[in-house]
């Protein structure tokens, strides 16, 4: 039976990024203009937050300790322990509108995030690549608001979302070399409610992106067919990701910031959304290994 609880009940200004560490059985999420990180275990209890200097899009833990931040002006490094944050790298220096946003790891320890116009309205946006070795790599451009960077099962696909052009591109993506090699559409947003936010891959291979603006969970199958939509009890949802003990339960970010006059009436936009009993399961995702 499908159920749907509660699992962080502080209301994120921008709630985004969640993250299952199957290795720490601990969900980590963003607020984006908090800002901040948080983290809890499956039951929303052992909660930790740690500050930070700039907007956060997202994070991706590292195999060795710690953390890697997109933060508004690049690649950050977080310290757990003390709080400390260096720069790794910034990826647009001297550019004003864009700030950086969503991110994954690859199948092979790398990670992928994307920069975003802060009104979401020019395609000022591009999509990186932080290698091992920490160096930058750009991958595409022309983005309006980067998001739902997820990979398919075999790491030789990157799926990315263009909140801001309504689609949902599929890349073929080199593994070796973490190249992307061609771009295709694969779901346009153009006949739905809302808009392509976060994004994640099931265990089927299937898409699963969070539809901003309309509260829904849309399934696509690997051709970009809608196969399923899910529906929650706010429309402000932002991001997914499956994690608990099975990999069955899909966590929901969600934002409290009044982006239209609707959101100030929902008492629960803000909250982080634990779905059980979707009969679905994700698949874990790997650390960065800088």
């Amino acid at each position: 039976m499908l159920r749907i609880e509660i699992f962080s009940e502080g209301r994120d200004d921008l709630g985004e990024g969640p993250l299952w560490d199957a290795e720490e059985q601990r969900l980590y999420w963003v607020d984006s203009y908090g800002p901040m990180i948080h983290s809890a275990d499956v039951r929303g209890g052992e909660r930790r937050s740690w500050n930070l200097p700039e907007p956060i899009g997202s994070l991706a833990l590292r195999e060795k300790g710690g953390a890697i931040v997109s933060l508004r002006s690049g690649f950050f490094a977080l310290d757990f322990k003390t709080g400390e944050v260096d720069c790794v790298a910034q990826t647009q220096p001297g550019e004003i509108t864009p700030r950086m946003n969503d991110g994954k790891v690859d199948r092979q320890g790398r990670f992928i995030a994307g920069s975003m116009d802060f009104e979401e309205r020019n395609p000022v946006g591009r999509l990186f690549r932080l290698d091992h070795d920490l160096s930058v790599h750009e991958l595409d451009r022309g983005i309006i608001c980067s998001n739902g960077p997820c990979f398919s099962l075999d790491g030789k696909t990157l799926y990315f979302a263009d909140t801001g052009k309504k689609v949902i591109y599929a890349y073929d993506y080199d593994t070796a070399t973490g190249n992307v090699l061609s771009r295709r559409i694969f779901a346009s947003f153009e006949g739905q409610r809302g808009l392509p936010d976060g994004a994640t891959v099931d265990a089927e291979g299937f898409v699963w992106s969070c539809e901003v603006y309309s509260g829904r969970l849309i399934r696509f199958d690997p051709n970009g067919v809608v196969d399923r939509i899910v529906g929650l009890p706010v429309q402000s949802t932002t991001s997914l990701i499956f994690g608990g003990p099975n990999l069955d339960i899909a966590f929901v970010t969600s934002m409290a910031r009044p982006f239209n006059g609707n959101y100030h009436k929902e008492r629960e936009a803000g909250c982080v959304f634990a779905i059980h009993g979707l009969g679905v399961r994700g698949v874990p995702e790997p650390r960065f290994k800088g």
